[in-house]
C-alpha cells in the first residue's frame, strides 16, 4: 500500500457491475488501484458506504485525508444519489461545475454528473464522459476529434473545441449477446468450447486472432447499403448452412457485422469520414474496432485503453479539489 502521504485523491469508477478504486500522487498517476464486484446492484453488507471504507478506508482515514470523488452509475437514479445530467455542449469546466458533493464515513464524495444530448433523437451517458475527459489529455487530441467507447452500450462521441456537442450509442454488445444466446443465429456455436469463441462483444479476443470471419463480417456491413443490418444478419445462419463458415466462425463473423454495421452508421450519421479516431475503453476490444475501422478507411486510431483515473483527477483539478500538477502520464494500464 502507498504511504497515505502520497495520495492526493481516491477516484471511484463506480459503475453497474464493479467498482474499481485508484489512489493517484500529486502528479496525477495511479500509485495503486483494486476492484471488487461491487456495482450499484451488488453492493455488500453496510451498502454504498460500507462498500467505499472496504475498498479505500485506509487510503482515507487519519488527518489530512485525500478527496473522494467517483464517476459512473454510482450517480444514476438507481446510485447513491441522482445527479441531474449536464446539457451538451459541454467541457471539463462544466462537469467540474456539476460535481455533486454527499457526505460519508470517509468524508464528501463528490460525484460526477453524466451528459445528456436533448432534441428529436434524446441520449445520455454516464461515466463516458469521465473517460473521455481523461483520454483527451492523455492523447493531447486536437480540439476538434471523433472519440468511440467500445463496449456494451457503445458511443459515438463529436468533440469540437474541447466540448462535446453529440453523441450516439449504440446497443452492438447487447444485440451480440442477445443474437448468440436467445437467436436461431447462435445456435451453431453453443456446442462450441468457450475457448474458441468470443464471449461477448465486449470481452472479444484480440485482433489478433479475429481472422477472416471477422473481416468478412466487417466487408458484409460495409456493401450491406440501403438493406442495413436487418438484411443481412440472417446471412449468419445461410453462410452456416451451405459450408461456407464453420460453427465456431459464426460468431466471428456476427462479431464482424456489428462491429462493421455500428461504424457503418456512425461514419453515414457524420457525414464523413475522418483522418484519425480516438478509442477508450479495453484494449482488446478497441484494437477490434481499430481492425474496423481501417475497413471503412480510418487508419490513424489510437487506443487509449482505462482513461477514467485520468479523468477523474482532471475534472478534481478543474474542480479545485487538488492542487495543479502535471499532466497525468499514465493510466497505469499496460502498454
Amino acid at each position: 500500500m502507498p504511504e497515505h502521504s502520497a495520495i492526493a485523491l481516491v477516484g471511484l469508477d463506480w459503475g453497474t457491475t464493479s467498482l474499481r478504486a485508484h489512489a493517484l500522487s500529486p502528479a496525477g498517476d495511479v500509485i495503486d488501484r483494486r476492484e471488487r464486484p461491487w456495482g450499484i446492484r451488488q453492493l455488500p453488507a453496510g451498502g454504498f458506504a460500507g462498500a467505499v471504507t472496504a475498498i479505500a478506508g485506509d487510503w482515507l482515514s487519519g488527518p489530512g485525508s485525500p478527496p473522494l470523488i467517483a464517476c459512473g452509475m454510482v450517480g444514476s437514479r438507481d446510485g447513491w444519489r441522482e445527479v441531474p445530467y449536464l446539457d451538451c455542449p459541454a467541457d471539463v469546466a462544466a462537469l467540474a461545475r456539476g460535481l455533486v458533493a454527499i457526505d460519508t464515513p470517509s468524508g464528501p464524495l463528490y460525484l460526477v454528473p453524466g451528459l445528456r444530448l436533448t432534441g428529436d433523437r434524446p441520449d445520455v451517458m454516464r461515466g463516458e464522459e469521465t473517460q473521455l475527459a481523461g483520454g483527451l489529455a492523455l492523447a493531447a487530441a486536437p480540439a476538434d476529434t471523433l472519440c468511440i467507447l467500445p463496449g456494451t452500450h457503445a458511443k459515438w462521441v463529436t468533440v469540437e473545441g474541447g466540448r462535446v456537442t453529440r453523441f450516439t450509442t449504440h446497443l452492438t454488445g447487447e444485440l451480440f449477446a442477445l443474437l448468440r444466446d436467445h437467436s436461431l443465429l447462435g445456435v451453431p456455436a453453443r456446442g462450441v468450447p468457450v475457448r474458441d469463441q468470443p464471449a461477448d462483444a465486449v470481452t472479444a479476443s484480440c485482433p489478433a486472432a479475429a481472422g477472416d470471419a471477422f473481416d468478412r463480417g466487417l466487408a458484409a456491413a460495409r456493401a450491406s447499403g440501403a438493406a442495413g443490418l436487418s438484411g443481412r444478419l440472417f446471412s449468419v445462419r445461410s453462410l452456416y448452412l451451405t459450408g461456407s463458415l464453420t460453427a465456431a466462425d459464426t460468431l466471428e463473423y456476427l462479431s464482424g457485422l456489428l462491429v462493421g454495421e455500428e461504424i457503418r452508421s456512425g461514419l453515414a450519421d457524420r457525414g464523413d469520414v475522418p483522418a484519425t479516431a480516438f478509442l477508450v475503453g479495453d484494449r482488446a476490444l478497441c484494437g477490434r474496432y481499430a481492425r474496423g475501422l481501417a475497413a471503412f478507411g480510418i487508419g490513424d486510431v489510437a487506443l487509449l485503453g482505462d482513461t477514467a483515473p485520468a479523468g477523474l483527477w482532471r475534472i478534481a483539478r478543474a474542480a479545485g479539489l487538488v492542487a495543479c500538477g502535471e499532466r497525468p502520464r499514465s493510466t497505469g494500464a499496460p502498454p
